[in-house]
């Protein structure tokens, strides 16, 4: 809504002017696989939305890595007490945390152009496959097994929302327009001789950061690498307490695309 100035001999505004809008929508789901090992998940056109390529190696594994051209967008539907809201064009950022003993969880917020009508609830089937937990891993970061509580990351994408008069809500395309992913763990403390945390922030050391494959079962696997991250800041920390570093950090690209990939198989 715009506000209307205007000089009047009364001190009550002039009713405002729609000049249109958009939606955005945020949740949080659980990450998990298809049930086969080739079968992109139910987040897969998410991802998609929020800037990610999808790869299929049949047979063996679907993976997503980020993308700067060729952006898919989604259209998402969702219901409310009667009523359909449907987000048309709609692109995104996502966050993932991973505590040990739980559940990894993608949290997204969608922006788009936005409709709503009055439609009967729908009688879905829910997915029963229960996700993969952040245990059994291989966690490793430069190299070194490091004992963390939790990974949470951040693709942190830049969603750009052009104004557009020739749209009938005021809006052109959504956009992503850069992204920054960044992260954090805990691991515990280490003397220097066993891992330097603090000399590799010093150094501005690039180092890989995988955790394994989460999950037994095929169709139902997941793992996540970064083949070069950085510390950005580090502060000591405690968890129950044994001594711990906070460490925050920034994944870059290698090669071009690949701050980090997810790889379900």
């Amino acid at each position: 809504m715009h506000d209307r100035v205007a000089v009047k001999p009364t001190l009550g505004p002039k009713q405002g002017v729609y000049g249109g809008h958009l939606a955005s929508l945020s949740f949080d789901v659980e990450v998990r696989g298809s049930g086969t090992a080739d079968g992109p998940p139910d987040i897969g056109d998410l991802l998609q939305a929020c800037g990610f390529a999808e790869t299929v190696s049949v047979g063996t594994s679907v993976t997503y890595d980020p993308a700067s051209s060729s952006l898919e967008s989604a259209t998402i539907y969702y219901h409310q007490d009667g009523k359909l809201h449907t987000i048309t064009g709609a692109r995104g950022t996502v966050s993932f945390n991973l505590e040990a003993g739980g559940r990894i969880v993608a949290s997204f917020t969608m922006t788009g152009h936005h409709a709503e009508s009055d439609t009967a609830l729908p009688s879905p089937t829910y997915d029963t496959t229960i996700p993969p937990v952040f245990v059994n891993a291989s966690f490793a970061v430069g190299g070194y097994a490091g004992v963390i509580g939790a990974l949470s990351f951040d693709i942190a994408n830049t969603i750009a929302m052009p104004p557009n008069p020739n749209e009938a809500d005021g809006y052109g395309e959504i956009r992503i327009t850069n992204r920054d992913v960044t992260g954090s763990i805990d691991p515990e403390d280490t003397l220097i001789a066993t891992n330097d945390w603090l000399g590799d922030l010093e150094a501005g050391a690039s180092m890989a950061l995988d955790t394994g494959v989460l999950g037994s079962t095929a169709g139902n696997q997941v793992q996540i690498s970064m083949p070069a991250i950085y510390y950005r800041e580090m502060s000591p920390g405690d968890r129950d307490g044994i001594r711990t570093r906070e460490i925050g950090f920034g994944a870059v690209e290698d090669t071009g695309d690949d701050q980090l990939s997810l790889i379900f198989s």
